[in-house]
């Protein structure tokens, strides 16, 4: 249905599983690099591979402890995972929720790049459900709260205090990052529905338009940009940091509590991070009762969640051909009448 879980880090693969796959054809050049980019004596698979059909991992030890490294051969693997480790160092520094630490980006010589990044031992979300849904939620309550500090020191005469994280105030990121393996442009923008429906929107309407020239598709979008502002009243929406790319296949658990991965963060809307959560399962019930304890959903929730899957289903279509078509169209369709 969509990429399938990248669990290189997950601990579930038996020792040495697909090491051969892509390590062995390049082993040579591959070592030489690594070690010298990490500058590591010891580098020996760890026994534990895998990916989904966008990059392939894999676990060594070094004389730093282990380390994950993914590979994609791609032309613009370099700005897929800068985009990656921005959004790690971003979520990593919130200390709200876990996130594997990224260490290197480096480039191939015969084209494409590796991410290198910490070794988690992860499994499936299971225990530590009802905590994601905790910590998700002061992810994205982090940023309103360092608003609400600096108003606070504000007031206050003389009292300034410098840390690592500054407050945002507008929507966007500082770096393109990508969903899947198509870029989002993350310009910033004061207007969260304006910066919805020109960067994550438009982009893929205008792919839409290339590939297949959808007519339906851009008559249905043309409506529905004229009744997007609709669906917010006059809501205040504080930028929150976001994942980005919630799904069932980016969450996990280690024995101190939930893992997040694979993230496209941006600061948007904190409503747009459970939209995809809800298309492909793997939360349960206590998750979503835990987050909205303390988010709770404001009027109109439902019908903005249809609006912020339309861009996952449209992504998807993008990604993965006319099997999202339907989803899209009726989405777009519900929302315009």
């Amino acid at each position: 249905r969509r990429r399938a879980r990248p669990r290189g880090q997950n601990g579930d693969s038996s020792p040495g599983a697909g090491l051969w796959c892509w390590w062995r054809p390049l082993a040579g050049r591959m070592e030489a690099l690594l070690r010298r980019e990490l500058g590591t004596s010891v580098l020996r698979p760890a026994g534990h591979s895998g990916g989904g059909c966008i990059s392939h991992g894999e676990s060594f030890h070094t004389d730093q402890g282990r380390v994950y490294v993914k590979r994609n051969s791609r032309a613009e693997a370099r700005r897929m995972f800068d985009g990656e480790m921005a959004s790690l160092t971003a979520l990593l520094q919130t200390e709200t929720v876990k996130v594997p630490k990224p260490i290197k980006v480096i480039d191939l010589p015969e084209g494409g790049a590796m991410f290198v990044m910490e070794h988690l031992d992860m499994r499936s979300l299971n225990r530590h459900s009802e905590k994601l849904g905790t910590q998700l939620a002061d992810l994205h309550l982090h940023n309103q709260k360092l608003g609400e500090k600096l108003k606070k020191d504000a007031s206050t005469i003389g009292k300034v205090e410098e840390t690592d994280v500054q407050f945002v105030d507008k929507f966007g990121f500082h770096t393109v990052t990508c969903c899947g393996y198509l870029p989002q442009m993350n310009d910033w923008q004061q207007d969260w529905v304006a910066f919805f429906a020109r960067q994550r929107i438009q982009p893929q309407m205008d792919m839409i338009e290339k590939n297949s020239g959808d007519r339906e598709a851009r008559e249905l979008w043309a409506q529905l940009q004229l009744k997007i502002s609709n669906l917010f009243g006059d809501m205040e929406i504080v930028p929150a940091l976001l994942h980005g790319d919630l799904w069932g296949g980016n969450v996990a658990e280690d024995d101190s509590g939930p893992v997040i991965f694979d993230p496209a963060s941006f600061y948007g809307h904190s409503e747009y991070e459970l939209a995809i959560a809800g298309m492909f399962g793997g939360f349960s019930g206590s998750f979503y009762s835990a987050y909205h304890s303390k988010i709770p959903k404001a009027p109109n929730f439902e019908k903005r969640l249809k609006l912020y899957q339309l861009f996952h289903y449209m992504n998807h279509w993008n990604h993965f051909g006319g099997g999202y078509r339907g989803s899209s169209i009726n989405i777009m369709r519900n929302l315009v009448k």
